[in-house]
């Protein structure tokens, strides 16, 4: 039997038991006798463990005093080093009081050995300086580079110990002297050597600047050596292919210095101990020799072209592909990020950039009059009122088409550098626009005015129209917002994520950084202006805010939210949208409101009012229900019962552009309350409460009411309540206090009079000649 499976942390009985009677089964023995069998064999392996177990705790118990005697033994020798190491402490403190000021006495010593030696030391360079500079002039005579090199390099090494002398000033400056001659002495040979590429010439002259702290001035021959050659290979792509345009010589040009810096990397560093500062220099300086310069290359390229910003991308294009092609090159050969190497693309980047900047300088009047152009091949108006709400509809595409293109137009020309002079741009181009649909909006105006000449004309098709208006400027608000939101994912996606202080190298708009952060030094490649710079940071920074909080609205720039957690950059726009939205549901309601306006014209000066009979019979005792309402109530009561059909198209299916531009505009005579489940609901609300309101104030007008008039007008006062119960709307508290006035007897107008508005009362009671 396996006795092991005992031991397992993960012990299972069940199967333990399953496991040995299968195998029983095997061997074909009965289970009673095999489970007998197996109790038998685990009573005594228990039985056995017992007894081992036994003997363990005997062993153990007999070994415990002694165990005991060797814990005292310890403990007594642990007591006995505590008391050596106390001795030992008080000896150290002892020695240390008896010694110190020995050890000072040392000190002291040791100090003045010290400087006894710097003096001797001093002592010997300023004689070696005396020996050296008695010696300079033979060996320049001599001409031997080397020996003068080493005279140099001693006189080096011996003014460094005679800085604290009184004429140190002088002996710097006979050194400075010394090295120009040598230098002077050099130049023709050193200028050979780099015009024919000699590497061990180079290579010894290299050493002899480094050992008399000249290497810039060596840098400096080698990078006039070269820059002539490349100065003059310009000049030549110029003059040969006069005929081809800018884009040609620009290629050819980054092409020739992409090979030179190759060349030039390789044969440098076989020479400079850091040679990528060099060549960069050397191609930095080449382009800001250029003779013509590419800024007068740019401006002549750009003064027949009708799209400046297009013919800058396609010239941005070449020069970013150069400027990705050096940070490649440059990072294979950057063993280490130096300050000097970081600096030196840096600049070298800057240089590539610099001709477009003073274009870029008026990047936001290139953008509007590109802008300007768009919206102008945008037609708006139409002879025929229904054409020109077309065209107004086919507008919003156009319109938003070219703001995604002057979005494009940033981020390509200018990494997303410019994009506040894109929104400023964007403004004016929206503005534009909204000045030129007013102008549309009058327009329309004055074509349905002439509807309204004929009272007793209803021309419904001026009110679809202007519903249709509605739904197109409420689609265009609904675009306007989700290209809002386009451009902050675009300046989000293009220079949202370099606001860090890390150093990145991917590509011409992620340069080398150092101090400043990323997005700092992306900007400097295009943007000249610090308050740009500036400018641009502040609106990265507060796009990157969460959700524009308050903190967002608080920040002293042009962008924050305009609504809910929605943010937004294009506010000023949106802002206008929004009023012109509230103009177009005025305009809207205007035009089915001056029907009715028309036939409530002249109700003041109706003869009915102070008529005292009707067709000549006597009238004083008949009862109210016994007259009609008179033609004009009617007509105003069908009109309010024909509005909801011709409302049925814009509101039997939903129409968020209606809802969109209905949450803006707010209708006349209702409330700023949440909008209702149906937009017809409101509409109804509105030109209901304008008739109420309307009527009310002619009927103020009226100069005398005799009593049938007085029962007239409650009957088309209770006619129009009768309509407007029919369609759901509740009359006006002015209305419904108008009614009880009129209806009131001399007797108790009086006391009705106390509890209503004090010119409604004097108004009736005037009419009704009823003293109060």
């Amino acid at each position: 039997m396996d006795y092991t499976k005992f031991l397992d942390d993960e012990f299972n009985v069940k199967d333990w038991v399953n496991n040995a009677f299968s195998s029983n089964k095997e061997q074909g023995a009965s289970k009673d006798q095999y489970a007998t069998t197996l109790v038998m064999k685990l009573q005594m392996f228990i039985q056995e463990v017992n007894n081992v177990i036994e003997e363990a705790s005997q062993q153990a118990i007999q070994n415990l005093p002694r165990v005991m005697r060797e814990i005292e033994a310890v403990k007594q020798e642990a007591v006995l080093l505590q008391d050596q190491m106390v001795t030992i402490k008080h000896d150290i403190e002892k020695v240390e009081h008896d010694t110190a000021q020995s050890m000072q006495t040392l000190l002291k010593l040791d100090s003045i050995k010290s400087r006894m030696t710097l003096a001797a030391d001093a002592l010997k360079e300023a004689d070696n300086w005396t020996t050296l500079s008695a010696d300079i002039e033979e060996v320049f005579q001599s001409k031997d580079i080397h020996a003068i090199t080493a005279k140099l390099t001693g006189m080096q090494q011996s003014l460094l110990m005679l800085v604290d002398t009184p004429d140190y000033g002088d002996r710097c400056a006979h050194l400075e002297k010394l090295r120009n001659r040598l230098e002077a002495m050099l130049s023709p040979q050193l200028m050979a050597a780099f015009n024919s590429q000699s590497i061990e010439s180079a290579q010894m002259f290299t050493e002899i600047f480094k050992s008399i702290d000249r290497l810039p001035q060596l840098y400096n021959f080698y990078n006039l050596s070269h820059k002539g050659q490349l100065v003059d290979q310009w000049k030549g792509i110029v003059q040969d292919q006069s005929g081809e345009t800018l884009v040609e010589w620009l290629n050819q040009l980054y092409d020739h210095l992409l090979s030179t810096f190759h060349s030039q990397m390789k044969w440098c560093g076989q020479i400079f101990p850091a040679p990528l500062p060099v060549v960069c220099q050397l191609i930095t300086d080449t382009l800001g020799s250029l003779d013509p310069s590419l800024g007068d290359c740019f401006t002549g390229f750009l003064q027949d072209k009708q799209e400046p910003l297009l013919a800058l991308i396609e010239l941005k294009q070449i020069s970013e592909r150069f400027a990705k092609s050096i940070e490649k090159a440059a990072e294979s050969h950057m063993k280490e990020e130096s300050l000097e190497c970081v600096r030196a693309v840096e600049c070298l980047l800057i240089m590539i950039y610099a001709p477009y900047t003073p274009s870029l300088l008026h990047y936001r009047q290139y953008e509007e009059a590109s802008l300007a152009r768009q919206l102008n091949n945008i037609q708006l108006d139409h002879s025929e009122v229904f054409e020109t709400v077309q065209l107004l509809g086919q507008s919003v595409s156009r319109l938003i088409s070219a703001a995604n293109q002057a979005t494009d137009r940033c981020v390509r020309l200018t990494n997303g550098t410019c994009f506040v002079s894109l929104l400023q741009a964007l403004k004016t181009y929206f503005t534009n626009y909204c000045k030129e649909f007013r102008r549309v909006l009058v327009n329309i105006k004055e074509k349905c005015k002439t509807s309204h000449e004929d009272p007793d004309s209803e021309d419904w098709s001026h009110f679809q129209h202007s519903l249709r208006v509605i739904q197109m400027l409420g689609d265009l608000i609904m675009h306007i917002e989700e290209f809002d939101s386009k451009v902050i994912s675009a300046i989000t996606d293009s220079i949202g994520h370099l606001h860090t202080s890390s150093i990145s190298r991917e590509g011409a708009g992620h340069l080398f950084t150092t101090k400043k952060s990323e997005l700092h030094a992306l900007a400097s490649l295009f943007l000249c202006n610090n308050d740009d710079v500036e400018a641009l940071v502040v609106l990265v920074t507060s796009l990157q805010e969460e959700k524009m909080t308050d903190n967002f609205t608080n920040k002293k720039s042009r962008f924050w939210q305009i609504s809910g957690e929605t943010p937004a950059v294009l506010v000023d726009t949106q802002t206008d949208m929004h009023k012109l939205s509230e103009e177009v549901h005025t305009f809207a309601f205007e035009v089915v409101f001056g029907q009715l306006k028309g036939y409530l014209t002249n109700l003041a000066n109706m003869e009915i009012w102070q008529s005292r009979s009707a067709g000549g019979a006597l009238t004083s005792d008949l009862p109210t229900f016994s007259l009609s309402p008179q033609e004009y109530i009617t007509k105003i009561g069908q009109f309010l019962l024909t509005l909801p059909q011709h409302l049925e198209p814009f509101t039997l299916e939903d129409n968020p552009a209606v809802l969109v531009a209905l949450k803006y505009g707010k209708l006349p005579y209702t409330d700023e309350t949440a909008l209702p489940e149906h937009i017809a609901d409101l509409w109804l609300e509105s030109v209901a409460r304008g008739t109420m309101h309307v009527l009310c104030e002619e009927v103020l007008r009226i100069q005398e009411l005799t009593p049938h008039g007085t029962k007239q007008l409650n009957t088309d006062i209770d006619y129009l309540c009768n309509v407007l119960e029919d369609l759901g709307i509740v009359a006006t508290e002015m209305l419904r206090h108008m009614q009880q006035l009129l209806r009131a007897t001399p007797d108790t107008f009086h006391d009705l009079a106390d509890n209503m508005p004090q010119r409604l009362a004097h108004a009736i009671s005037n009419m009704r000649h009823i003293d109060i």
